[in-house]
């Protein structure tokens, strides 16, 4: 059996480049053309067609990524994302067949760090895949690097070397998406951001066909930090309030 090692952040890695991603959905049609593509792109790919073997191949197999459908016979990818966020940190893309946007916040509230809607291209599959790695890495390698001092907005800190926020001194728990989301706009508190520019900066991905992940993943940061700290401009984007110096 290959073996495997952890990163800093917890998330098992496999020697070498390839990296494991675990396919979890139960139309077998989707499961081989998503398969064949990654494998395609370089990973070792295991699938699961329903809700307890995708837990069971996760805690087996340690994947480094799952792409995750929502809807799952035995019980949902909600479920399935839960309990796998419980035994380690692993970075999950997640399938939805409805544009509803309460699936999608619920799926970030449980540990989902991006979602996609069907149908999707498998290009762009593929390329989601790409840059929720590569914010892993990011993580790991900022967690051992030296950064100087702890940012203070207010109520809000923001620990860059523990990746970690408090709000009125209480710890508030982000995914790593989430994390860099705010980091982004605190690096400019108070200037708005389009949402082009943090697609690009926090998601790599230069598709304005992503905006609704922005809006989304921005919904579910408000219901944790408190909505009144990032401010909507309509048709633009958006800013980090701070407190009036």
């Amino acid at each position: 059996m290959e073996q495997t090692h952890t990163t800093h952040n917890g998330v098992a890695a496999t020697p070498g480049a390839q990296r494991r991603v675990l396919v979890v959905e139960d139309d077998p049609t989707i499961v081989d053309a998503v398969s064949a593509r990654l494998r395609a792109e370089g990973f070792l790919v295991q699938t699961a067609l329903d809700g307890p073997a995708a837990v069971d191949a996760a805690e087996a197999w340690q994947p480094d990524l799952m792409v995750l459908d929502i809807m799952l016979p035995g019980f949902d990818g909600l479920e399935v994302c839960r309990r796998v966020q419980a035994q380690r940190p692993v970075p999950v893309l997640m399938l939805t067949a409805r544009d509803d946007e309460t699936d999608m916040l619920v799926g970030l509230g449980v540990g989902a760090d991006d979602y996609m809607t069907k149908p999707f291209s498998m290009r762009e599959l593929a390329a989601r895949v790409h840059v929720l790695l590569r914010r892993v890495e990011r993580a790991a390698l900022a967690a051992v690097t030296p950064r100087s001092g702890i940012l203070r907005l207010g109520e809000l800190e923001i620990d860059h070397a523990q990746r970690r926020v408090r709000v009125r001194a209480e710890d508030v728990h982000l995914t790593p998406t989430e994390f860099d989301l705010l980091v982004c706009l605190a690096n400019t508190p108070r200037a708005v951001l389009s949402r082009e520019q943090l697609l690009a900066e926090v998601w790599d991905w230069a598709d304005a066909s992503g905006t609704r992940t922005v809006d989304s993943h921005i919904k579910a940061l408000r219901r944790k930090i408190g909505a009144e700290r990032i401010r909507t401009v309509h048709g633009v984007g958006y800013a980090l309030e701070t407190p009036a110096p």
